[in-house]
This record gives structure tokens, sequence and C-alpha cells, in this order.
């Protein structure tokens, strides 16, 4: 992954502990309610993605970044989304265990 685009998505995620939400960070399509949110970052005609999820005990966990590798249209592809999930449930079955 490029330095320029590790510098947006670490400072998306720095304004997330913080609190904020950097301008490009938008909710995940699929997770309504998850408090996951995806930044998208165009560089030298690829597109490189970060999700991660706000919502547990106020951290800031990274469920996955990726370089989008479709060569056509914008929708995330499935076994990205799966990894995505597996990922958000690790966190949730993590929170609750460690709230005992």
């Amino acid at each position: 992954m490029p330095d320029e685009v590790q510098d947006v998505f670490g400072f998306a995620l720095s304004l997330a502990q913080e609190g904020s939400k950097h301008s490009q960070a938008k909710p995940m399509k699929g997770f309504s309610g998850a408090g996951v949110l995806e930044v998208v970052e165009d560089y030298d005609s690829d597109t490189y993605r970060a999700v991660y999820s706000v919502k547990f005990d106020a951290m800031v966990y990274v469920l996955h970044c990726f370089q989008k590798k479709s060569t056509s249209g914008i929708k995330t592809a499935k076994h990205d989304i799966e990894l995505i999930k597996s990922r958000l449930k690790a966190v949730q079955a993590h929170v609750e265990s460690n709230r005992r």
C-alpha cells in the first residue's frame, strides 16, 4: 500500500480514536447499526479501502485494509465482505468476553 494512502488511513483512524470522523469516512453498506465505517482512497489509478468499527467500548477496531481488485463497478468483492463480517464477529466476541 502506498505511503500516501497509509497516511490518509492513519489520519482517519487517529480521528476515530479521538471521537471524530474523517471527511471521507462513510458507513459501509450492509452493516447498518454495526458502527462499521469505510474510507476509500484513490491513488495512481488504484483504489484502496480501510474498514473499521468504532461501536465497541470507544475502541477502534480495524477490520480490513485492502486494494480493490475488481475491474468494473464499485461494489466490494464478496470475499472481502465475508472477511469483514467474520472479523466483526470476532471483535464482538472479544468485547463480550472482556466485559465478564
